[in-house]
C-alpha cells in the first residue's frame, strides 16, 4: 500500500472528510513519528509492532564493482518489529478469520 493508497482508504471510510483532510491525518502522523524517531525515543503501536532506533557498527566492506575496501561508518537506522497480533493474523490459514 502506498502513501496515496492509504490516504484514498481514509477519506473513504470517513464520511465528510476530504482527500485533503486525509492526506494531512496521515503526513502529521508520519512527521510525528520521523520526529520521534530522530530523538532516539521508540514508537510502539499495539496490534501492530513497533519501532526504534538501532546502531550499526562502522565496518570495513569491499566495493563489489572494484572490489577496494571502504571504510563504512557508524550509523543509525530504523528497525521494526512486529507486534504478536500482526504475526499471528498473517500467519493464520486461508478463509480463516
Amino acid at each position: 500500500m502506498t502513501r496515496r493508497e492509504l490516504i484514498e482508504k481514509l477519506a473513504q471510510q470517513f464520511e465528510g472528510m476530504s482527500l485533503r483532510d486525509a492526506e494531512l491525518v496521515v503526513e502529521t502522523i508520519f512527521e510525528a513519528m520521523a520526529e520521534t524517531l530522530s530523538q532516539g525515543k521508540r514508537i510502539e503501536i499495539r496490534g501492530f509492532g513497533s519501532f526504534e532506533v538501532r546502531a550499526r557498527r562502522a565496518k570495513q566492506s569491499r566495493n563489489p564493482k572494484t572490489g577496494d575496501r571502504v571504510e563504512v561508518k557508524e550509523k543509525k537506522v530504523p528497525f521494526f518489529k512486529v507486534g504478536k497480533e500482526l504475526k499471528a493474523r498473517l500467519n493464520k490459514p486461508k478463509g480463516e478469520k
